[in-house]
């Protein structure tokens, strides 16, 4: 199977770098599946049901959100009526949605996607990530009840990131972290045949400061103080994330790319 993974979408610029190029990459790559981070995708905080449908209709199969899930309040009513949203496994106990599901991608084959949201230097506590996702592979086993299961791990620490790959190698067929919105370049499968990748990096401008127009971070970092708002960055995206194929029979990894797409990075195509 063939899956790309999109890391965090932050903002207009993000948004019409998806809609506009995953149409395409979905037809010359043969995506079986896809997933994208929508957590920044309406101002750089959380996301909004119309930027939520503009992403599925591209071509996104999943959304998957973070921390600032339901930033946006609409959100808090939509995510229960569109299955194809997952918020974190692991957030607030009477949250709206779902941290998990199964999904059917071609030829009728079952793809598990999760997220957990770390809890080294995260603004608030969250649930222990380690046991909440356990349970939800040890429900869905690899190369039995699914063909492949994806684990977005939105994290701030790359420790946590990598003690979870390791964690989940041999459970999940891709482990892949968000949030920083910084890709890495550490792409691999590790040995009980999981792909992972510590970051994502994000689908925006990277002519900015994580995303965001560089002068209000930079006047904060520089002097303590806040004058504005954080406003997304408006330049090209580049679309950051990962490619990987995996083997029906077992669920596991065969190869693992990293993905920069247009804008101000590099390119890589798989």
């Amino acid at each position: 199977m063939r899956v790309l993974f999109l890391g965090d979408v932050v903002g207009r610029s993000g948004r019409s770098a998806v809609a506009e190029r995953l149409p395409g990459l979905r037809a010359e790559w043969g995506l079986d599946f896809v997933v994208v981070n929508g957590e920044n995708a309406s101002q750089g905080a959380g996301i909004t049901p119309d930027h939520a449908r503009a992403l599925l209709q591209a071509g996104a199969d999943c959304l998957t959100l973070g921390d600032h899930a339901f930033d946006q309040k609409d959100m808090l009513g939509f995510i229960e009526t569109e299955p194809r949203i997952l918020r974190p496994l692991n957030f607030s106990k009477v949250a709206p949605g779902k941290g998990a599901r199964v999904f059917e991608a071609t030829q009728g084959r079952r793809v598990l996607v999760t997220q957990a949201l770390g809890q080294v230097f995260m603004k608030r506590p969250f649930d222990d990530p380690f046991s909440a996702l356990e349970a939800v592979l040890k429900a869905h086993r690899l190369g039995v009840a699914v063909q492949a299961a994806i684990v977005d791990i939105h994290a701030e620490a790359t420790s946590e990131k990598m003690a979870m790959g390791h964690w989940c190698d041999g459970q999940a067929s891709l482990v892949v972290g968000t949030h920083t919105h910084v890709p890495t370049g550490d792409a691999m499968i590790l040995p009980g045949g999981t792909a992972y990748l510590t970051d994502a990096g994000m689908c925006g401008d990277y002519d900015s400061v994580i995303g965001m127009e560089k002068m209000e971070p930079l006047r904060r970092f520089i002097t303590g103080m806040a004058k504005g708002r954080f406003e997304p960055a408006s330049g090209p995206a580049t679309l950051s994330g990962v490619y990987v194929e995996t083997d029906d029979r077992t669920g596991k990894a065969l190869t693992v790319r990293m993905v920069r797409h247009g804008g101000r990075l590099q390119e890589a195509r798989p």
